[in-house]
């Protein structure tokens, strides 16, 4: 007889009238999630290959009746896209850095040594997850201006070595580690650095990739708070640029303000659908034997 890996629902479960109908409705709801995310893209790109008056056109239609693609080439020219990408991608190289020493070395520390008062300091990184972002907003600004850093790339990579639900996710990773790799190596005369740099980092490259993908998405994205310590095109990243110089613009046709809007749109995507075997190689955390 024939075996079946059992799933969500088996091939016989399928059989039964009510389980179809379940069924159906899960797979309308995901259609909808799916046409509901879509949407927003596709009139971006579309939009963007349409004449400014074809975009303004009453009744408005979906597909463009004559592809403008030199609509990219003039949204091109309009902004200095590259030296904003520059800044962005400088902010996203430092970020990941501190997660990587600074993070990475404090989660290893409460993960793996004999530190004073463990519980209490991981309670107390994990009350900080219940405190709204936008109350410490004004406080982080006052640091860093009395520090002399803001309209400095230091504004972002500061902050970024206190970010608690890296600290944690980190944290469990580590707990997942088996703990006579590090025995035998102390054995070997290996110190706690070399733990960490031999052992520990290697080990960990899944959930260092997935936090990469996190620290792009939060590099790429962010403009409020760019908006508020970077004051000049030699610092100021993509997104804040795009919303002074693009969202703001009153004299800029709509089709060219799509295309551009298009043009940064794809290097996240990209990033994702390369990298996303990342994500779930680092969600599963607890996958490592000795």
């Amino acid at each position: 007889m024939k075996s079946y890996d059992r799933g969500i629902l088996s091939v016989y479960d399928l059989k039964k009238t009510s389980n179809k109908i379940y069924y159906g409705l899960m797979i309308l709801i995901i259609l909808v999630m799916v046409f509901s995310m879509l949407y927003p893209i596709a009139v971006t790109f579309f939009n963007a290959l349409k004449s400014n008056e074809e975009v303004y056109a009453f009744p408005p239609h979906f597909l463009p009746e004559k592809y403008s693609w030199g609509n990219f080439q003039k949204a091109w020219d309009f902004i200095d896209l590259p030296i904003f990408l520059r800044n962005t991608m400088a902010i996203f190289a430092g970020n990941m850095v501190v997660t990587v020493l600074v993070l990475g070395l404090a989660s290893f520390s409460l993960s793996r040594l004999n530190v004073p008062y463990q519980r209490g300091i991981t309670f107390f990184f994990l009350i900080t997850l219940f405190i709204p972002p936008t109350t410490y907003i004004i406080p982080n600004f006052l640091n860093l201006k009395d520090l002399g850093l803001i309209n400095t790339f230091f504004a972002f990579w500061l902050p970024a070595g206190a970010n608690a639900f890296y600290l944690l996710l980190l944290k469990s990773f580590f707990d997942s580690i088996s703990m006579e790799m590090f025995e035998a190596a102390r054995i070997d005369g290996a110190s706690e650095v070399k733990c960490f740099l031999r052992i520990a980092l290697p080990l960990s490259v899944p959930i260092f990739s997935t936090l990469a993908i996190f620290v792009f998405s939060n590099a790429w994205n962010d403009w409020f708070w760019p908006s508020l310590v970077m004051h000049s095109d030699q610092t100021r990243p993509l997104a804040t640029a795009i919303y002074k110089y693009v969202i703001n613009a009153k004299r800029l046709d709509l089709n060219i303000k799509f295309a551009i809007l298009a043009m940064i749109m794809l290097p996240p995507m990209v990033v994702f659908l390369t990298f996303q075997r990342f994500i779930m190689r680092g969600l599963q955390l607890g996958g490592i034997k000795g």
